[in-house]
């Protein structure tokens, strides 16, 4: 049997299980990799392979260009994952990658008929409500920064470590333009269900947006809101998988 291990470019298994029975595909937040998903594993029982989004621009794909456009990467995703999809899947994301996960649902049922067995959202708004802050991927460095720290959308640790943020400019400008010019296109509800997550601290989502990804699902929706700011993920770790468990049926 083929898996993940055989196509490190896209995709890195912090435990690989080819006996596992579905596969769990995550994608990370703007400026973020494969690393947030390391610990993962841990709270999951065999059943489940997580398969972590290795970007472009990040880690070992540092040299890399970050792509700008998410259809184009949305494409290339599934191109690469297409001939993995052996077994059930399903589709996790956080803030830039929730949007990542529900186009790559769209555009897998559009080509090839396949769906996952559920879509996990979180921290990020339906893609239907249209974006009513200015962009600003585009802005100087010093402004650009300092709108990161009001949009609390990047790591405080990230944003006073300078050399580091230096580093990381390139990356974090292509991933919010990648956001900010995204447009949603109308299209029928996915036929898998989706379970939503949200911080209650989270200035930037609201649990209102957060409820109308029930619009983009034709079967149950469900919406879970942690304590914490955007990056609720950080904190919410253990309780968040219990919930993906259930909702996998491997609880």
């Amino acid at each position: 049997m083929v898996t993940l291990r055989n196509t490190p470019d896209w995709f890195t298994t912090p435990e690989p299980n080819p006996q596992a029975e579905l596969r769990l595909f995550c994608f990370p937040y703007a400026g973020g990799g494969e690393t947030i998903f390391r610990r993962w594993p841990s709270h999951l029982p065999s059943t489940i392979e997580v398969c972590a989004a290795q970007l472009p621009g990040r880690g070992r794909r540092m040299k890399e260009p970050p792509r700008t456009r998410l259809s184009t990467l949305a494409r290339e995703i599934a191109d690469a994952a297409r001939p993995y999809l052996d077994k059930p899947f399903a589709l996790f994301g956080h803030s830039m990658g929730a949007v990542i996960a529900f186009e790559l649902a769209r555009l897998l049922r559009r080509e090839t008929g396949t769906a996952p067995l559920r879509l996990f959202v979180s921290g990020h708004r339906a893609p239907q409500i249209p974006k009513s802050v200015p962009s600003i991927h585009n802005l100087p460095e010093e402004d650009f920064f300092e709108e990161l720290r009001r949009f609390n959308g990047t790591p405080a640790e990230v944003l006073e470590h300078r050399e580091l943020m230096g580093l990381m400019l390139p990356l974090l400008r292509a991933d919010f333009e990648l956001i900010e010019t995204y447009t949603y296109t109308d299209a029928e509800p996915l036929d898998c269900p989706i379970t939503a997550f949200g911080g209650e601290r989270d200035v930037s989502v609201s649990r209102a947006e957060l409820e109308r990804w029930r619009e983009q699902t034709a079967a149950n929706f469900f919406l879970h809101m942690f304590e914490g700011d955007h990056f609720f993920l950080n904190e919410a770790g253990p309780r968040l998988l219990q919930i993906i468990r259930r909702d996998l049926g491997t609880a």
